[in-house]
Protein backbone atom coordinates (compact mmCIF):
# COMPACT_ATOMS: atom_id res chain seq x y z
CA UNK A 1 0.00 0.00 0.00
CA UNK A 2 1.43 3.87 -1.17
CA UNK A 3 2.33 6.10 1.94
CA UNK A 4 -0.82 8.41 0.06
CA UNK A 5 -3.10 5.98 0.09
CA UNK A 6 -2.45 4.66 3.56
CA UNK A 7 -2.88 8.25 4.96
CA UNK A 8 -6.29 8.67 3.03
CA UNK A 9 -7.44 5.42 4.55
CA UNK A 10 -6.40 6.41 8.34
CA UNK A 11 -8.07 10.31 7.43
CA UNK A 12 -10.99 8.62 6.62
CA UNK A 13 -11.45 6.33 9.38
CA UNK A 14 -11.46 9.32 12.32
CA UNK A 15 -13.76 10.98 10.03
CA UNK A 16 -17.34 11.35 11.85
CA UNK A 17 -20.63 13.66 10.39
CA UNK A 18 -23.34 13.62 11.51
CA UNK A 19 -26.52 16.25 11.74
CA UNK A 20 -28.28 17.21 14.59
CA UNK A 21 -32.08 17.42 14.31
CA UNK A 22 -35.29 18.25 16.10
CA UNK A 23 -38.56 20.20 16.60
CA UNK A 24 -37.63 23.33 17.54
CA UNK A 25 -36.90 24.58 20.91
CA UNK A 26 -35.77 21.23 21.87
CA UNK A 27 -31.80 22.38 22.39
CA UNK A 28 -30.22 20.94 19.01
CA UNK A 29 -28.55 24.55 19.06
CA UNK A 30 -27.55 23.82 22.41
CA UNK A 31 -26.53 20.50 22.37
CA UNK A 32 -24.01 21.63 18.88
CA UNK A 33 -22.20 24.11 21.24
CA UNK A 34 -21.77 21.91 23.86
CA UNK A 35 -20.38 19.21 21.78
CA UNK A 36 -18.05 22.36 20.85
CA UNK A 37 -16.97 23.03 24.21
CA UNK A 38 -16.32 19.32 25.59
CA UNK A 39 -14.14 19.41 21.91
CA UNK A 40 -12.22 22.74 22.69
CA UNK A 41 -13.51 24.88 20.03
CA UNK A 42 -14.70 27.40 22.15
CA UNK A 43 -13.98 28.16 25.76
CA UNK A 44 -17.62 29.55 27.03
CA UNK A 45 -20.86 28.37 25.92
CA UNK A 46 -23.70 31.71 24.90
CA UNK A 47 -27.53 31.08 25.12
CA UNK A 48 -30.09 31.08 22.44
CA UNK A 49 -32.78 31.61 25.16
CA UNK A 50 -31.03 34.69 26.99
CA UNK A 51 -32.03 38.14 24.83
CA UNK A 52 -29.74 40.61 27.15
CA UNK A 53 -27.01 38.25 26.91
CA UNK A 54 -24.13 39.29 24.73
CA UNK A 55 -22.80 35.28 23.35
CA UNK A 56 -25.30 34.00 21.47
CA UNK A 57 -25.20 30.36 20.04
CA UNK A 58 -21.99 29.73 18.03
CA UNK A 59 -23.96 28.09 15.20
CA UNK A 60 -26.17 30.93 14.35
CA UNK A 61 -24.21 33.43 12.86
CA UNK A 62 -27.29 35.52 10.84
CA UNK A 63 -28.41 38.64 12.66
CA UNK A 64 -32.04 37.45 12.10
CA UNK A 65 -31.54 34.03 14.10
CA UNK A 66 -29.61 35.76 17.18
CA UNK A 67 -33.12 38.05 17.30
CA UNK A 68 -35.63 35.74 17.38
CA UNK A 69 -33.64 32.78 19.12
CA UNK A 70 -33.90 29.98 15.97
CA UNK A 71 -32.27 28.73 13.36
CA UNK A 72 -32.67 29.55 9.85
CA UNK A 73 -29.84 28.21 7.89
CA UNK A 74 -27.75 24.93 8.66
CA UNK A 75 -24.21 25.78 10.28
CA UNK A 76 -21.28 23.71 9.47
CA UNK A 77 -19.01 23.08 12.57
CA UNK A 78 -16.00 20.55 12.44
CA UNK A 79 -13.88 19.98 15.47
CA UNK A 80 -11.03 17.15 17.36
CA UNK A 81 -12.08 14.98 20.38
CA UNK A 82 -9.99 11.80 20.83
CA UNK A 83 -8.36 11.87 18.06
CA UNK A 84 -11.34 11.91 15.64
CA UNK A 85 -12.51 14.65 13.44
CA UNK A 86 -15.99 15.35 13.84
CA UNK A 87 -18.09 17.58 11.71
CA UNK A 88 -21.22 19.01 12.52
CA UNK A 89 -24.10 19.97 10.58
CA UNK A 90 -26.65 21.76 12.93
CA UNK A 91 -29.90 22.66 11.05
CA UNK A 92 -33.23 24.29 11.45
CA UNK A 93 -35.67 23.08 13.49
CA UNK A 94 -38.52 25.22 12.58
CA UNK A 95 -40.45 23.51 10.08
CA UNK A 96 -40.73 26.50 7.62
CA UNK A 97 -36.73 25.81 6.89
CA UNK A 98 -37.03 22.19 6.67
CA UNK A 99 -35.84 22.38 2.72
CA UNK A 100 -32.47 23.14 4.03
CA UNK A 101 -32.41 20.27 6.81
CA UNK A 102 -33.51 17.84 4.39
CA UNK A 103 -30.57 18.65 2.02
CA UNK A 104 -28.39 18.50 4.35
CA UNK A 105 -29.14 15.10 5.68
CA UNK A 106 -27.85 14.34 2.23
CA UNK A 107 -24.66 15.55 3.23
CA UNK A 108 -24.38 13.47 6.82
CA UNK A 109 -23.95 9.62 7.93
CA UNK A 110 -25.73 9.49 10.43
CA UNK A 111 -28.21 12.02 12.43
CA UNK A 112 -28.95 12.66 16.37
CA UNK A 113 -31.85 13.07 17.26
CA UNK A 114 -32.88 15.78 20.06
CA UNK A 115 -35.66 14.85 22.16
CA UNK A 116 -37.74 17.41 24.95
CA UNK A 117 -38.07 15.22 27.86
CA UNK A 118 -40.98 17.51 28.84
CA UNK A 119 -43.02 17.68 25.47
CA UNK A 120 -42.00 14.51 23.45
CA UNK A 121 -42.05 13.33 19.92
CA UNK A 122 -43.30 16.75 18.14
CA UNK A 123 -44.57 16.68 14.49
CA UNK A 124 -41.15 18.33 13.27
CA UNK A 125 -39.27 15.74 14.45
CA UNK A 126 -41.28 13.14 13.09
CA UNK A 127 -41.10 14.38 9.79
CA UNK A 128 -37.21 14.60 9.99
CA UNK A 129 -37.03 11.02 11.30
CA UNK A 130 -38.97 9.48 8.34
CA UNK A 131 -36.43 11.35 5.94
CA UNK A 132 -33.22 9.91 7.83
CA UNK A 133 -35.29 6.53 8.13
CA UNK A 134 -35.77 7.10 3.85
CA UNK A 135 -32.57 7.21 3.65
CA UNK A 136 -31.22 4.14 5.89
CA UNK A 137 -28.83 6.19 8.03
CA UNK A 138 -28.34 5.53 11.94
CA UNK A 139 -30.19 8.09 14.13
CA UNK A 140 -28.85 8.39 17.57
CA UNK A 141 -31.54 9.83 19.98
CA UNK A 142 -30.94 12.22 22.90
CA UNK A 143 -33.40 12.85 25.61
CA UNK A 144 -32.50 16.46 26.69
CA UNK A 145 -33.84 18.91 29.75
CA UNK A 146 -33.83 16.02 31.99
CA UNK A 147 -33.32 18.68 34.63
CA UNK A 148 -36.09 20.03 33.94
CA UNK A 149 -39.46 17.89 35.12
CA UNK A 150 -40.83 15.64 31.96
CA UNK A 151 -42.99 12.45 31.00
CA UNK A 152 -41.19 9.12 32.74
CA UNK A 153 -38.21 7.69 30.92
CA UNK A 154 -40.00 4.36 30.18
CA UNK A 155 -43.11 6.47 28.34
CA UNK A 156 -40.45 8.34 26.15
CA UNK A 157 -38.74 5.15 25.00
CA UNK A 158 -42.11 3.53 23.99
CA UNK A 159 -43.27 6.93 22.33
CA UNK A 160 -40.21 6.58 20.56
CA UNK A 161 -41.32 3.00 19.62
CA UNK A 162 -44.61 3.87 19.03
CA UNK A 163 -44.96 7.28 17.25
CA UNK A 164 -41.59 6.55 15.42
CA UNK A 165 -41.61 3.17 14.84
CA UNK A 166 -38.33 2.25 15.41
CA UNK A 167 -36.79 -0.11 18.10
CA UNK A 168 -34.92 1.40 20.63
CA UNK A 169 -31.52 0.53 22.99
CA UNK A 170 -31.33 3.15 26.11
CA UNK A 171 -26.98 3.36 26.34
CA UNK A 172 -27.41 4.75 29.81
CA UNK A 173 -30.39 5.94 31.99
CA UNK A 174 -31.26 9.03 34.51
CA UNK A 175 -31.15 9.20 38.00
CA UNK A 176 -33.19 11.60 38.97
CA UNK A 177 -35.16 14.38 36.85
CA UNK A 178 -35.96 18.05 37.51
CA UNK A 179 -33.99 19.42 40.45
CA UNK A 180 -33.07 15.97 41.18
CA UNK A 181 -31.54 14.91 38.26
CA UNK A 182 -28.50 13.54 40.13
CA UNK A 183 -26.55 11.79 36.89
CA UNK A 184 -26.45 9.35 34.60
CA UNK A 185 -25.75 4.93 34.62
CA UNK A 186 -24.19 3.49 31.71
CA UNK A 187 -25.29 0.32 30.98
CA UNK A 188 -22.57 -1.05 28.89
CA UNK A 189 -19.88 0.30 31.72
CA UNK A 190 -21.87 -0.50 34.74
CA UNK A 191 -20.69 3.09 35.96
CA UNK A 192 -22.31 5.55 37.52
CA UNK A 193 -22.03 9.66 36.15
CA UNK A 194 -22.62 11.55 38.99
CA UNK A 195 -23.17 15.65 38.49
CA UNK A 196 -20.83 18.26 40.44
CA UNK A 197 -22.07 21.26 40.59
CA UNK A 198 -22.28 23.19 37.06
CA UNK A 199 -21.63 26.73 36.16
CA UNK A 200 -24.96 27.16 34.25
CA UNK A 201 -23.63 25.16 31.67
CA UNK A 202 -21.01 27.39 30.01
CA UNK A 203 -17.72 25.31 31.16
CA UNK A 204 -17.03 21.84 31.69
CA UNK A 205 -18.94 20.01 34.13
CA UNK A 206 -16.74 17.97 37.09
CA UNK A 207 -18.57 14.45 37.02
CA UNK A 208 -18.24 11.63 39.18
CA UNK A 209 -17.77 7.64 37.95
CA UNK A 210 -18.71 4.86 40.92
CA UNK A 211 -19.02 1.42 40.37
CA UNK A 212 -22.68 0.24 40.20
CA UNK A 213 -21.74 -1.93 43.12
CA UNK A 214 -20.28 1.04 45.25
CA UNK A 215 -21.19 0.88 48.58
CA UNK A 216 -22.01 4.76 48.85
CA UNK A 217 -24.06 5.19 46.38
CA UNK A 218 -27.22 4.67 48.48
CA UNK A 219 -26.04 7.91 50.64
CA UNK A 220 -24.69 10.34 47.66
CA UNK A 221 -27.94 9.63 46.04
CA UNK A 222 -30.51 8.86 48.83
CA UNK A 223 -32.55 5.73 49.42
CA UNK A 224 -35.46 6.37 47.26
CA UNK A 225 -33.55 7.48 44.05
CA UNK A 226 -31.10 4.58 44.80
CA UNK A 227 -34.03 2.01 45.40
CA UNK A 228 -35.95 3.50 41.72
CA UNK A 229 -32.71 2.75 39.51
CA UNK A 230 -31.73 -0.43 40.74
CA UNK A 231 -35.69 -1.62 39.59
CA UNK A 232 -35.14 0.58 36.33
CA UNK A 233 -32.13 -1.22 35.62
CA UNK A 234 -33.84 -4.81 36.44
CA UNK A 235 -36.57 -4.31 34.13
CA UNK A 236 -34.22 -2.75 31.62
CA UNK A 237 -32.43 -5.54 31.39
CA UNK A 238 -35.57 -8.20 31.39
CA UNK A 239 -37.96 -6.24 29.18
CA UNK A 240 -36.04 -3.94 26.76
CA UNK A 241 -34.70 -4.62 23.03
CA UNK A 242 -30.91 -5.86 23.06
CA UNK A 243 -28.62 -4.13 21.54
CA UNK A 244 -27.52 -4.82 18.08
CA UNK A 245 -24.78 -2.27 16.19
CA UNK A 246 -25.71 -3.90 13.25
CA UNK A 247 -29.29 -2.85 13.39
CA UNK A 248 -28.04 1.08 14.54
CA UNK A 249 -26.09 0.95 11.37
CA UNK A 250 -28.73 0.10 9.52
CA UNK A 251 -31.09 2.72 11.01
CA UNK A 252 -33.92 -0.02 12.88
CA UNK A 253 -32.64 0.78 16.25
CA UNK A 254 -31.82 3.76 17.92
CA UNK A 255 -29.47 4.10 20.66
CA UNK A 256 -30.85 6.31 23.23
CA UNK A 257 -28.94 8.34 25.86
CA UNK A 258 -30.13 11.16 28.46
CA UNK A 259 -28.60 14.37 29.60
CA UNK A 260 -29.13 18.18 29.74
CA UNK A 261 -27.33 20.20 27.38
CA UNK A 262 -28.25 23.46 29.18
CA UNK A 263 -26.10 22.34 32.31
CA UNK A 264 -23.85 19.80 30.28
CA UNK A 265 -24.99 17.04 32.37
CA UNK A 266 -24.86 13.54 30.40
CA UNK A 267 -23.41 15.55 27.11
CA UNK A 268 -19.78 14.18 27.39
CA UNK A 269 -20.81 10.39 28.46
CA UNK A 270 -23.11 10.73 24.82
CA UNK A 271 -20.12 12.06 22.79
CA UNK A 272 -18.11 9.40 23.63
CA UNK A 273 -20.51 6.52 23.10
CA UNK A 274 -21.33 8.10 19.86
CA UNK A 275 -18.10 8.29 18.73
CA UNK A 276 -17.61 4.47 19.17
CA UNK A 277 -21.08 3.60 17.57
CA UNK A 278 -21.30 5.60 14.74
CA UNK A 279 -18.89 4.47 11.43
CA UNK A 280 -16.67 6.52 9.59
CA UNK A 281 -17.97 7.96 5.79
CA UNK A 282 -19.39 4.73 3.83
CA UNK A 283 -19.58 4.36 0.09
CA UNK A 284 -21.92 6.97 -1.84
CA UNK A 285 -24.73 6.13 -4.84
CA UNK A 286 -23.72 7.68 -7.71
CA UNK A 287 -25.06 7.07 -11.22
CA UNK A 288 -21.58 5.08 -11.76
CA UNK A 289 -22.45 3.05 -9.08
CA UNK A 290 -21.00 2.78 -5.45
CA UNK A 291 -18.66 5.21 -4.86
CA UNK A 292 -15.73 4.58 -2.01
CA UNK A 293 -14.36 7.17 0.41
CA UNK A 294 -11.15 5.61 0.11
CA UNK A 295 -10.91 5.63 -3.41
CA UNK A 296 -7.90 8.04 -4.45
CA UNK A 297 -10.09 9.96 -7.03
CA UNK A 298 -11.40 12.98 -5.48
CA UNK A 299 -15.11 13.51 -5.98
CA UNK A 300 -18.15 15.36 -3.93
CA UNK A 301 -21.54 17.17 -4.46
CA UNK A 302 -22.65 20.38 -3.82
CA UNK A 303 -25.47 20.54 -1.17
CA UNK A 304 -25.94 24.18 -0.07
CA UNK A 305 -25.03 27.56 -1.11
CA UNK A 306 -25.02 30.38 0.86
CA UNK A 307 -24.84 34.59 -0.16
CA UNK A 308 -23.36 36.97 2.41
CA UNK A 309 -22.40 35.13 5.01
CA UNK A 310 -19.64 37.69 5.10
CA UNK A 311 -21.93 41.32 4.68
CA UNK A 312 -18.58 43.09 4.15
CA UNK A 313 -17.60 41.08 1.25
CA UNK A 314 -20.74 40.40 -0.35
CA UNK A 315 -19.27 36.65 -1.04
CA UNK A 316 -20.99 33.58 -2.11
CA UNK A 317 -20.09 30.33 -0.77
CA UNK A 318 -21.25 26.71 -1.81
CA UNK A 319 -20.42 23.84 0.26
CA UNK A 320 -19.19 20.77 -0.81
CA UNK A 321 -19.32 17.42 1.15
CA UNK A 322 -16.45 15.05 0.05
CA UNK A 323 -17.51 11.78 -0.94
CA UNK A 324 -14.05 9.99 -1.46
CA UNK A 325 -10.33 10.92 -2.20
CA UNK A 326 -7.99 13.77 -0.75
CA UNK A 327 -8.89 17.44 -1.72
CA UNK A 328 -6.07 20.05 -1.23
CA UNK A 329 -6.17 23.60 -1.78
CA UNK A 330 -5.57 24.79 -5.50
CA UNK A 331 -6.64 21.12 -7.05
CA UNK A 332 -8.02 21.77 -10.05
CA UNK A 333 -11.72 19.39 -10.54
CA UNK A 334 -14.45 18.66 -13.30
CA UNK A 335 -17.60 20.81 -12.59
CA UNK A 336 -19.14 17.75 -14.42
CA UNK A 337 -22.85 19.76 -14.66
CA UNK A 338 -21.12 22.22 -16.96
CA UNK A 339 -18.14 19.92 -18.09
CA UNK A 340 -15.70 22.47 -17.22
CA UNK A 341 -12.40 22.76 -15.49
CA UNK A 342 -12.64 24.97 -12.29
CA UNK A 343 -9.32 25.81 -9.86
CA UNK A 344 -10.47 25.06 -6.36
CA UNK A 345 -7.98 28.24 -4.32
CA UNK A 346 -9.73 28.92 -1.14
CA UNK A 347 -11.94 26.49 0.49
CA UNK A 348 -13.11 27.61 4.09
CA UNK A 349 -14.08 25.87 7.40
CA UNK A 350 -16.18 27.40 9.42
CA UNK A 351 -16.89 28.19 13.50
CA UNK A 352 -19.67 30.69 13.50
CA UNK A 353 -18.42 33.24 11.47
CA UNK A 354 -14.72 32.54 11.69
CA UNK A 355 -13.20 30.98 8.71
CA UNK A 356 -10.22 28.77 8.38
CA UNK A 357 -8.18 28.51 4.91
CA UNK A 358 -7.89 24.93 4.76
CA UNK A 359 -4.93 23.08 2.80
CA UNK A 360 -5.92 19.54 2.46
CA UNK A 361 -9.66 17.66 3.47
CA UNK A 362 -10.67 13.99 2.82
CA UNK A 363 -13.99 12.17 2.98
CA UNK A 364 -16.76 13.00 5.65
CA UNK A 365 -15.63 16.58 5.51
CA UNK A 366 -17.50 19.92 4.64
CA UNK A 367 -15.66 22.73 2.92
CA UNK A 368 -16.74 25.78 1.77
CA UNK A 369 -15.54 27.31 -1.73
CA UNK A 370 -16.64 30.83 -2.99
CA UNK A 371 -18.99 30.31 -6.05
CA UNK A 372 -18.39 33.12 -8.41
CA UNK A 373 -22.52 32.02 -9.63
CA UNK A 374 -21.60 28.98 -11.35
CA UNK A 375 -22.73 26.19 -9.03
CA UNK A 376 -25.99 25.06 -8.36
CA UNK A 377 -27.26 22.79 -5.25
CA UNK A 378 -26.76 18.80 -6.50
CA UNK A 379 -23.56 19.80 -8.87
CA UNK A 380 -20.76 17.48 -8.68
CA UNK A 381 -17.07 18.00 -9.09
CA UNK A 382 -14.06 15.33 -9.17
CA UNK A 383 -10.83 15.03 -10.41
CA UNK A 384 -11.41 12.91 -13.21
CA UNK A 385 -13.00 13.75 -16.58
CA UNK A 386 -15.31 11.18 -15.70
CA UNK A 387 -19.32 12.26 -15.52
CA UNK A 388 -20.17 11.15 -11.87
CA UNK A 389 -23.12 12.30 -10.30
CA UNK A 390 -24.42 12.04 -6.45
CA UNK A 391 -28.07 10.60 -6.07
CA UNK A 392 -30.48 12.84 -3.68
CA UNK A 393 -30.66 16.10 -3.13
CA UNK A 394 -34.52 17.36 -3.52
CA UNK A 395 -36.23 20.31 -4.45
CA UNK A 396 -39.19 20.67 -2.83
CA UNK A 397 -42.90 21.66 -3.66
CA UNK A 398 -43.27 24.98 -2.18
CA UNK A 399 -47.03 25.82 -0.67
CA UNK A 400 -46.90 29.52 0.02
CA UNK A 401 -47.08 32.32 -2.85
CA UNK A 402 -47.05 35.94 -3.81
CA UNK A 403 -45.97 38.53 -5.92
CA UNK A 404 -42.33 40.78 -5.33
CA UNK A 405 -41.82 44.11 -5.83
CA UNK A 406 -38.96 46.65 -5.74
CA UNK A 407 -40.43 49.94 -3.81
CA UNK A 408 -38.14 51.89 -5.33
CA UNK A 409 -37.70 51.29 -9.36
CA UNK A 410 -34.37 52.77 -9.54
CA UNK A 411 -32.89 49.52 -7.00
CA UNK A 412 -34.15 46.90 -9.58
CA UNK A 413 -31.01 45.93 -10.35
CA UNK A 414 -30.16 45.10 -6.55
CA UNK A 415 -33.63 43.50 -6.60
CA UNK A 416 -32.98 40.76 -9.30
CA UNK A 417 -29.48 40.20 -8.36
CA UNK A 418 -30.77 39.35 -4.99
CA UNK A 419 -33.59 37.28 -5.87
CA UNK A 420 -31.55 35.20 -8.14
CA UNK A 421 -29.08 34.69 -5.52
CA UNK A 422 -31.34 33.82 -2.54
CA UNK A 423 -33.27 31.31 -5.44
CA UNK A 424 -29.96 29.96 -6.14
CA UNK A 425 -29.93 28.58 -2.76
CA UNK A 426 -32.78 27.29 -2.48
CA UNK A 427 -34.29 29.36 -0.19
CA UNK A 428 -37.04 30.52 -2.60
CA UNK A 429 -38.10 29.44 -6.35
CA UNK A 430 -39.11 32.22 -8.99
CA UNK A 431 -41.82 32.19 -11.12
CA UNK A 432 -43.34 34.41 -13.89
CA UNK A 433 -46.45 34.79 -15.84
CA UNK A 434 -45.37 34.28 -20.21
CA UNK A 435 -45.95 37.01 -22.49
CA UNK A 436 -47.15 40.17 -19.99
CA UNK A 437 -46.15 43.42 -20.39
CA UNK A 438 -44.99 44.31 -16.74
CA UNK A 439 -42.29 41.94 -15.35
CA UNK A 440 -43.93 40.69 -12.14
CA UNK A 441 -42.08 38.24 -9.90
CA UNK A 442 -44.13 35.40 -7.98
CA UNK A 443 -41.87 33.84 -5.22
CA UNK A 444 -42.96 30.03 -3.46
CA UNK A 445 -41.43 28.92 -0.83
CA UNK A 446 -42.67 25.49 1.26
CA UNK A 447 -42.64 27.75 4.88
CA UNK A 448 -44.23 31.15 5.38
CA UNK A 449 -41.56 32.31 7.56
CA UNK A 450 -39.40 31.82 4.85
CA UNK A 451 -41.18 34.98 3.47
CA UNK A 452 -40.21 37.46 6.12
CA UNK A 453 -36.49 36.08 5.72
CA UNK A 454 -36.42 36.67 1.93
CA UNK A 455 -37.80 40.61 2.92
CA UNK A 456 -35.00 41.29 6.00
CA UNK A 457 -32.16 39.37 3.38
CA UNK A 458 -33.36 42.09 0.95
CA UNK A 459 -32.69 44.54 3.33
CA UNK A 460 -29.99 43.92 4.49
CA UNK A 461 -28.13 42.34 2.38
CA UNK A 462 -29.04 44.33 -0.85
CA UNK A 463 -30.39 47.41 0.41
CA UNK A 464 -33.65 46.95 -1.41
CA UNK A 465 -37.33 47.35 0.05
CA UNK A 466 -39.87 44.84 -1.00
CA UNK A 467 -43.54 44.78 -1.32
CA UNK A 468 -45.08 41.36 -1.15
CA UNK A 469 -48.65 40.79 -2.19
CA UNK A 470 -50.33 37.36 -1.01
CA UNK A 471 -51.53 34.37 -3.25
CA UNK A 472 -54.13 32.51 -2.84
CA UNK A 473 -52.23 28.99 -4.55
CA UNK A 474 -51.17 26.55 -1.95
CA UNK A 475 -50.39 23.78 -5.12
CA UNK A 476 -48.14 23.67 -7.80
CA UNK A 477 -47.54 21.10 -10.81
CA UNK A 478 -45.04 20.81 -13.78
CA UNK A 479 -46.84 20.90 -17.29
CA UNK A 480 -45.48 17.61 -19.86
CA UNK A 481 -46.89 16.78 -22.85
CA UNK A 482 -45.91 16.85 -26.79
CA UNK A 483 -46.24 19.91 -28.29
CA UNK A 484 -48.16 21.76 -25.38
CA UNK A 485 -49.25 25.32 -26.50
CA UNK A 486 -50.36 27.99 -23.84
CA UNK A 487 -53.30 29.09 -25.78
CA UNK A 488 -54.72 25.79 -26.03
CA UNK A 489 -54.40 25.12 -22.19
CA UNK A 490 -58.23 24.95 -20.54
CA UNK A 491 -57.82 26.13 -17.21
CA UNK A 492 -59.82 27.19 -14.13
CA UNK A 493 -60.83 30.46 -12.91
CA UNK A 494 -58.70 30.38 -9.73
CA UNK A 495 -55.56 28.43 -11.25
CA UNK A 496 -52.64 30.61 -12.75
CA UNK A 497 -50.68 29.50 -15.83
CA UNK A 498 -46.33 30.43 -15.01
CA UNK A 499 -42.74 29.43 -15.83
CA UNK A 500 -40.37 28.18 -13.45
CA UNK A 501 -36.48 29.76 -14.02
CA UNK A 502 -35.77 26.79 -16.34
CA UNK A 503 -38.87 28.14 -18.53
CA UNK A 504 -40.68 25.30 -17.97
CA UNK A 505 -44.43 25.31 -17.75
CA UNK A 506 -46.28 25.46 -14.33
CA UNK A 507 -49.84 25.53 -13.00
CA UNK A 508 -50.44 26.99 -9.65
CA UNK A 509 -53.84 25.81 -8.12
CA UNK A 510 -56.27 26.77 -5.14
CA UNK A 511 -57.25 23.15 -4.49
CA UNK A 512 -57.16 19.70 -5.28
CA UNK A 513 -60.40 19.86 -7.23
CA UNK A 514 -58.98 22.60 -9.25
CA UNK A 515 -56.14 19.79 -10.49
CA UNK A 516 -58.26 17.40 -11.10
CA UNK A 517 -60.95 19.39 -13.49
CA UNK A 518 -57.87 20.73 -15.32
CA UNK A 519 -56.74 17.01 -15.98
CA UNK A 520 -59.87 16.41 -17.17
CA UNK A 521 -60.07 18.95 -19.31
CA UNK A 522 -56.78 18.64 -21.31
CA UNK A 523 -56.12 14.85 -21.66
CA UNK A 524 -53.08 15.79 -24.16
CA UNK A 525 -50.88 16.40 -20.84
CA UNK A 526 -49.76 15.22 -17.85
CA UNK A 527 -49.54 16.99 -14.64
CA UNK A 528 -46.39 16.46 -12.62
CA UNK A 529 -45.74 16.92 -9.14
CA UNK A 530 -41.90 16.91 -10.37
CA UNK A 531 -40.31 18.93 -12.47
CA UNK A 532 -38.55 18.30 -15.71
CA UNK A 533 -35.45 18.96 -14.52
CA UNK A 534 -35.23 18.11 -11.03
CA UNK A 535 -37.57 15.76 -8.26
CA UNK A 536 -39.64 17.71 -6.42
CA UNK A 537 -40.98 16.35 -3.02
CA UNK A 538 -45.00 17.35 -2.32
CA UNK A 539 -45.41 19.28 0.50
Amino acid sequence: MNTKNSNLIKEVDRRRTFAIISHPDAGKTTLTEKLLLFGGAIRLAGSVKSRRAQNHAVSDWMEIEKQRGISVTSSVLQFEYNNCCINILDTPGHQDFSEDTFRTLMAADSAVMVIDCAKGIEAQTKKLFHVCKMRGIPIFTFINKMDRMGKDPFELIEELEQVLDIKSYPMNWPIGNGRDFKGVYDREKNLINLFGEGNHGQSKTRTEKLNIEDSSLSSLLGDELHSQLKEDIELLDVAGDSFDLDEVLKGNLTPVFFGSALTNFGVEPFLESFLELTTPPTPRDSNLGMVDPKKENFTGFIFKIQANMNPTHRDRIAFLRICSGEFKKGMSVNHVQENKKIRLSQPQQFLSQERVVVETAYPGDIIGIHDPGIFKIGDSLCEDNSKIQYHGIPLFAPEHFCKVFTKNALKRKQFIKGINQLSEEGTIQVYKQPNIGVEELIIGVVGALQFEVLEYRLKNEYGVDIIMESLPYQYIRWINGEGFSPDSLNLTMDSLLVEDQDLNPVVLFINEWSISRVAERNESISLKEISLRNKVMAG
